[in-house]
């Protein structure tokens, strides 16, 4: 089947109900290796972050390290700015002397593991110079990466009242960053896959800032989830937790079992008792345990999978006549358990490559991009996509040999013999049509 070079699009979100009845604004779950959507409520409403918004001040951290603008051993010297908001004991904070320095893998500890404020400023000051700077790389890189809902304002998730007059310019000072579930859980993907080495301070459980310093201060994680810790959750190794006033508790997790990884999402959950922290937690225990009881990761078609009906394609101006395709790649995907026969293999052909009658023009390599194969639901449930500005949703469609450009004798041949072919074709329509 012939059609447009671009995505399926799935079914929309807004008719499903919640069958995990999760007491939040918003959630979402992940796996994370395809970036498929297996769970979701009101994933797409934009809503206030807190400090998940160190996740993208971490990714462009991690990014500057490794285009060698930074380096872990660059030692930092605290602004005014930094001084005064590390100072502010009722935030999280580890508290910075003015005239002190720290190593940049210091304060990315700090920041990573105590959620410390303080520290995500002078990080946005290491790689940008000013965390207004910084704020427009933010913004910039969310665009970048597909996230449609992202608005940031500073580096750290405080509301901007909570910066001392001291905000970014050119931000209001009352606002406070705003993304969707989706947009936080696509931050999350792509933390997790261009920076893996994340989990390894991400789920540090217990450290010690400024160790053997009059300074020391003990850092335990926010991520009570991990196995060392209160609400500990086996295969927990991250990611980031926030609350704020605005915000709510709120706290992206990922988690892995049995070798399949899923990041989990809830923003403003709620609960019963006077403790603001556990909602976020309980609640997403319970996404957890739905996402790995009832959802596995599943090659559906093998590689070099040919399509019945549509293993080949016409070529013109070739030696040969056709030339056969099949799958690049297998395909997997996060599935349900039992809804293997759910999916439709579908191919999508690139219409730029065809000429009006399907026909793709020789030469031709052997391996050439000729569309992609992608799958249908056909289950009674929701299809719920993936995280923006993924397409894992597809493979790509190869040719299985080259084909070689027929000489001119050959063409001229095929020409002569077409021309009195539609010649013939024309006299026998007509007789026909004098006796019919």
């Amino acid at each position: 089947m012939i059609g447009m070079f671009t995505p399926l699009t799935s079914k929309s979100y807004a008719a499903q109900n919640d069958p995990l009845g999760i007491n939040a604004s918003a959630a979402i779950a992940v796996e994370a290796s395809t970036g498929k959507v297996i769970y979701g409520k009101n994933i797409d409403e934009s809503l206030g972050i807190a400090s998940m918004t160190k996740m993208m001040t971490e990714y462009l951290l991690l990014e500057a390290v490794k285009e060698g603008k930074v380096s872990w051993t660059q030692q930092y010297r605290p602004s005014d700015y930094v001084h005064k908001i590390s100072q502010y004991t009722s935030l999280s904070n580890v508290p910075l002397r003015k005239d002190g320095t720290y190593t940049v893998r210091e304060l990315y500890e700090a920041m990573a593991i105590y959620s410390a404020n303080g520290a995500a400023i002078a990080i946005a000051e290491v790689v940008a110079g000013t965390e207004t700077n910084f704020v427009k790389m933010m913004n910039e890189k969310a665009k970048e990466l597909g996230m449609k809902s992202a608005s940031f304002v500073n580096a750290t998730g405080l509301n901007n009242h909570d910066l001392l007059g001291m905000h970014p310019k050119g931000t209001d000072a009352e606002a406070e960053n705003m993304m969707s579930a989706r947009d936080v859980a696509t931050l999350a993907y792509h933390l997790l896959k261009d920076y893996p080495e994340i989990l390894e301070t991400a789920s540090i459980e217990k450290k010690v800032f400024q160790e053997g310093t009059e300074d020391a201060i003990n850092m335990e994680n926010w991520n009570w989830m991990l196995p060392g810790l209160v609400k500990g959750y086996e295969g927990v190794d991250g990611l980031k937790t926030g609350y704020t006033d605005f915000a709510g508790s709120s706290f992206t997790a990922t988690a892995e079992r049995n070798g399949m990884r899923i990041i989990s999402v809830v923003m403003n959950a709620k609960g019963n008792g006077s403790n603001p922290y556990l909602p976020r937690f309980n609640e997403t225990e319970k996404i957890l345990n739905y996402a790995f009881s009832n959802f596995t990761v599943e090659e559906l078609f093998p590689e070099e999978y040919k399509l019945k009906g549509e293993s080949t394609l016409p070529v013109i101006k070739g030696k040969e006549k056709e030339v056969s395709i099949h799958s690049k790649d297998s395909f997997k995907i996060a599935i349900k358990r039992g809804e293997n026969k759910q999916y439709k293999p579908k191919y999508v052909l690139d219409e730029k490559l065809l000429n009006e009658d399907g026909a793709i023009e020789a030469p031709i390599k052997k391996g050439a991009s000729v569309g992609y194969l992608t799958v249908e639901y056909t289950g009674d449930g929701q299809d719920l996509g993936y995280v923006n500005g993924i397409s894992k949703g597809k493979v790509d469609v190869i040719t299985a040999e080259k084909v070689e450009k027929a000489n001119w004798f050959v063409l001229t041949m095929r020409s002569i013999g077409n021309f009195f072919g539609d010649i013939w074709g024309g006299i026998t329509n007509m007789v026909k049509g004098w006796f019919s």
